[in-house]
């Protein structure tokens, strides 16, 4: 599980990092970055799992393991960094290794250059 104080919640958060974070697709997901310049804040991550990867019980597994991949994952993050990971469709008839190798790739290289936003993000 992804501890409390990482988790994206805020509608405006996820609005912020897909509309202007560095995008990175992989064949079973994308993930979008961004890194919110005077923030000390833990990164927070929040998950898209949309209704084409498949019924209730195969979306919230495949929430489950992108959450529990992601928690081993936090420290690549940079503090006050919004990230969004968008599943495909793909991403439920994969094993966990590949979906680890996806995200693990794709963190790469979001990290190599994240997009800065110089707004402070409002309260």
């Amino acid at each position: 599980m992804l501890p409390a104080r990482h988790r994206m919640r805020r509608s405006a958060d996820f609005a912020t990092a897909i509309r202007r974070g560095r995008r990175v697709a992989r064949p079973t997901l994308v993930v979008h970055l961004v890194l919110v310049e005077g923030r000390d804040d833990p990164p927070l991550v929040g998950f898209v799992v949309s209704r084409a990867v498949g019924s209730a019980v195969v979306r919230n597994t495949v929430r489950r393991r992108l959450r529990h991949l992601m928690r081993e994952r936090l420290a690549v993050l940079p503090p006050g960094s919004l990230l969004v990971v968008r599943a495909l469709p793909s991403a439920s008839k994969v094993s966990s290794a590949d979906l680890a190798r996806d995200l693990d790739a794709a963190l790469e290289q979001a990290t190599a250059r994240p997009r800065h936003l110089q707004v402070g993000r409002s309260s």
